[in-house]
């Protein structure tokens, strides 16, 4: 099923402006159980200055894009936040990283997610196909931004960083945005075992694709929500996206060579 932008809670003015009027670029709101105090957003491929195939909001760069047209998107970005967003130099692993520890010496250390317990700090990953996962303290002492592709999710990364805030997880509730849809993304027995080693129930997620042909369609959004709820993280939001199905998304799969799109969280001062 596809979801259509959720508008922001009352005490999100700043991020429900962006979806509402366009302006500085178009986004979606996170419709979920954070508190007034924590503003979430993800940009979608609209709204910014870089020509195909990258058009035209990329924030990527990396992928091949001018970094001219990245840079000035970025800055487009930066109008509607409180601080420029700790970019990560993302590999598909589990590492976590303290947002609000960045050095100027590294200035986008290599992680695939960030927490912060600082006003503030803009925790930040990319994606196009993986899976964003934000999370939120739900009285506002830490949020975090996760990089959940399936080689990320099956190390550990929601784990690792549902710890590293350091809050319990009966208290953190989680956003999952836009990603490759259990329809599209077909797997091989490699990712099967990977999430099953760890845990058999995860079977569930997997479709045999075709039939006795070693393929499965692998549903990434009830692999996220089964390791949440191991967790004893209960407020669980977002899902049913598709980023190869839906054009306003970027998509490797689709497309190969495509842009990067941003999911964004902080606390506000």
């Amino acid at each position: 099923m596809m979801r259509k932008p959720v508008a922001g809670k009352p005490g999100n003015a700043r991020a429900a402006g962006l979806a509402q009027s366009g302006a500085p670029v178009p986004a979606l709101i996170p419709g979920w159980d954070a508190p007034a105090n924590v503003h979430a957003i993800m940009t979608t491929r609209a709204g910014g200055v870089s020509t195909a195939p990258f058009d035209s909001f990329n924030l990527g760069s990396r992928c091949g894009d001018d970094p001219a047209a990245v840079a000035r998107n970025r800055a487009l970005l930066r109008q509607s936040m409180p601080s420029d967003p700790v970019w990560l130099r993302q590999v598909h692993g589990a590492t976590v990283i303290d947002a609000a520890a960045r050095t100027a010496a590294d200035p986008d250390p290599e992680a695939d997610a960030s927490y912060t317990h600082a006003a503030g700090t803009v925790c930040a990953v990319l994606v196009a196909d993986c899976m964003p996962v934000l999370l939120a303290h739900r009285r506002g002492a830490a949020v975090a931004a996760a990089h959940a592709g399936w080689r990320g999710l099956s190390s550990g990364v929601i784990e690792a960083t549902v710890k590293a805030m350091g809050v319990p997880p009966d208290e953190v509730a989680a956003w999952l945005g836009p990603a490759i849809g259990a329809q599209q993304f077909e797997v091989g027995t490699d990712v099967l075992d990977a999430f099953t080693r760890h845990d058999a129930r995860a079977a569930v997620a997997f479709t045999p694709y075709p039939a006795g042909a070693g393929k499965y369609l692998c549903d990434l959004y009830a692999l996220a929500r089964q390791r949440l709820a191991a967790l004893g993280v209960t407020s669980i939001a977002g899902g049913g996206y598709c980023t190869v199905s839906e054009p306003r998304f970027y998509s490797y799969r689709r497309d190969r060579t495509t842009g990067r799109m941003g999911a964004f969280i902080w606390i506000e001062a």
